[in-house]
Parts: C-alpha cells; structure tokens; sequence
C-alpha cells in the first residue's frame, strides 16, 4: 500500500493544540518540536517563506481572521523564522507577550478592512462584534475574539448573580410588605444574609450581603449595571476572571466597612459591581484611542453620573437617622472598596485578554496588595474592636 500524505502542520497544529488543553498544567509548558519536513535540524523554528506557502494551501480551513492573525505572525519576524511554540500557543488559545507584541507589530502591515467595516452579517454576528468593540482596544483582538466566540458557555455567572438578587428582594419584599427603601423596616436587618458588625464571627455574611439591597432604587441600579457591563465582560473575558472581579469587588466591599465603618452594616452587590464598572472605565481611558465603542466619552459620562448618584444615595443613607437605633443604616464603604479592586485587578484581568495573568508582574503585585488587605483586615476583626473599646450596636 502507498504512504498517505502527512497532514499538514496548520491541521497537525490543531490537533496539537487540543492535545495540550488536555493535559496537566506542568506539561503545557513543554516547548513542542516543529514537524521534520519543516525542521530538519529540530531548532524549533520553521521559516517564514515555509509558513506562508502552508498557509496558502491550508486556507480553506481557517476562519479569515485567523488566517490575518498568522499572516501578522509572519510579517512580524524580520529574521525570516518562527517559532513553532508561538503557533501551538496561538493554535491553543494560550498567547504569550511575546506573541501578542509581535502580533500587534505584524498587524500594523496589514491592509484588510477593519471587522467594523464587514457587510452581510446576521443578528448574532453584529451582536458578538458589537461586544468586541465595547469591551477590547485592539482591532487583532477584537477580530479574534469574533472568530472565536460560541456562546457555549453563556455568561453564566453574571445572570446567576442577578437573577438571585431579583429573586431575594422580591421575597424580602413580600414578607416585609415594602419594597421602596426596605433598609428602614424595623426586621429588616434580622435577615441572616446582611452583614452585621455584631455578627461578624459568621463568615458568610462577608459575601452574601449582595443578595439584600436597601430598596428598588438601590437594586435597580445595580442590576441594570450588571446586565449592561458584566455580561458583555464575561461574554469576551469568560466567568471565571470576570466572577474573580466581582467576589473580590464584594469581599473587598464588606471587609473596607468593617475596618473603616466599623458599627454599620452592610448590604447591596454595589462593591461587586463597582469592581467591574471602575475596571471597565479604567480601561476605556487608559486605551481611549483604541477604544472604538460609539459615543464613549457621552457613556463615560452618564455611567459616572450614575455611579455619583448612586454613591450619593447611600451615603445620604448612612447618616440618615436610623430606623432601628443605635445600629445605623448600611454603610456607603463597600463602594469605595470595589472601586479599589476595580483600577488594580480589574484593569489587568481587562486588559490582558487571551493572556496568561500568571505572566504579568502587576498581576502578582496587586493580589499580594490584595492578600495583605484581607489579612490585616481578619486582624483586625479579631482584635481591634476588642483593644478600642467600640460599642457595638446590639444584634438584630
């Protein structure tokens, strides 16, 4: 029998690139060696001329941007070879920062016409690009992400979270019979999901405050902050870094008010939605040219404005005469907390889409700043409001 053709290396490539998402993390790292024919001397390079003839004969099978993303690969290397790691790497979905430099380097020489400009697409498609255009600063990015996004999963997380709020204000408003300014019924704080300073010992009442909110008003904002800015960053980033955002928003949210607010407790998702908001914003104004969203500066405004009045309400809130004293009514430092995570965290996880956060220095810089917080903050739950002397207002 004859000898069947070898696959060529964009399909060989492939199906390397699902065999590495299989295995360990250690075994990710292993550098892999370029096909023979195209690497005699197993240098782990193959030459740019090499690599632009596979492309020519593998083009039927790549999605058109994904065939302009390797073409930048290409014209990015003047020393005429490529590294065969950056095209598993870019095959697997694990793109390095070398990689992403010499994409963006490659792309400045290319004259396709920006996704923008694209006719003919379906509801879906101008759906998906109307998301890479909110939320990513690079035109490479932007079509990568085109290409690439299924739908499968949904952005999960972010419905999951605002659904439960919904669902436990509804309940708390049926059972208390008031659903403006709910934060002033007299049970209101008997609730076992508020964060209550009294009540500290309970860990969990570090996390689930969110699902309380001081009135419609309150939850309103929240929600459609949510829905409008959470869950196209989850559509682009994934759960699992947009969810990290958000907890770290929230837990940030209530440790900052048992530091600085110390006798008032705590409610609402605002420290969770602050964090992704600030993160968003933060990256609009550090790429603004690159940000091609419609009216930027006009929807920076208004969600700034939002943000203010918001903020503004709970801090009226806070030193409105309370309606079960001495406890005072929830504080306003949660905002501030998720703000703090937001233009630390948030802006590295936005900013490195499809990058590896392990890679980037400020990454471990900030979740060691991160660290330090929650266990100084532990701390100081343990011991300062014993050492201060601090009359804490009676349990609910």
């Amino acid at each position: 029998m004859g000898e069947h053709p070898s696959p060529g290396p964009a399909v060989a490539a492939c199906a390397e690139a699902e065999r590495i998402e299989e295995l360990e993390p250690e075994a990710e790292e292993r550098l892999p060696e370029a096909p023979e024919d195209f690497d005699p001397g197993s240098t782990g390079y193959i030459s740019t001329g090499t690599f632009r003839s596979l492309l020519e004969s593998h083009s039927a099978k790549l999605d058109p941007h994904k065939r302009e993303v390797l073409l930048a690969l290409a014209d990015s290397h003047a020393d005429g070879q490529i590294c065969y790691q950056d095209f598993v790497s870019l095959m697997s979905n694990k793109r390095s920062n070398s990689f992403r430099q010499a994409i963006l380097q490659g792309n400045r020489r290319l004259s396709s016409k920006a996704l923008l400009e694209e006719k003919g697409l379906s509801l879906s498609q101008r759906l998906i690009r109307h998301v890479a255009y909110e939320t990513l600063p690079r035109e490479i990015d932007r079509k990568w992400y085109y290409d690439s996004y299924t739908c499968c999963p949904p952005p999960w997380f972010m419905l999951t979270v605002t659904l439960l709020e919904v669902a436990f204000f509804l309940y708390n408003g049926v059972s208390l019979g008031q659903f403006v300014l709910q934060v002033t019924h007299p049970r209101y704080l008997k609730n076992s999901l508020v964060y209550h300073p009294q009540l500290r010992e309970q860990a969990w009442r570090y996390l689930t405050y969110i699902f309380m909110h001081a009135g419609v008003e309150h939850l309103g904002l929240n929600v459609v902050l949510q829905l409008l800015v959470g869950v196209p960053l989850e559509m682009v980033h994934g759960a699992t870094r947009i969810g990290l955002v958000y907890v770290a928003g929230v837990m940030a949210g209530s440790l900052a008010v048992s530091v600085a607010d110390m006798t008032a407790p705590v409610v609402g998702s605002s420290g969770g939605v602050y964090a992704l908001v600030s993160a968003h914003l933060a990256n609009i104004v550090m790429n603004w040219s690159g940000m091609k969203c419609q009216f930027k500066l006009l929807r920076m405004a208004v969600a700034l404005i939002c943000m203010s009045m918001e903020f503004g309400r709970a801090v009226w809130l806070r030193f409105h005469p309370s309606a079960y004293p001495p406890c005072p009514h929830p504080s306003f430092v949660a905002h501030l907390g998720g703000v703090a995570v937001g233009i630390t965290l948030g802006v590295v996880v936005l900013r490195n889409y499809e990058q590896r956060l392990q890679d980037q220095s400020l990454w471990w810089i900030f979740v060691a700043m991160y660290t330090v917080f929650v266990l100084f903050a532990i701390f100081w739950n343990i011991f300062a409001y014993t050492l201060l002397d601090l009359k804490l207002p009676p349990p609910p």
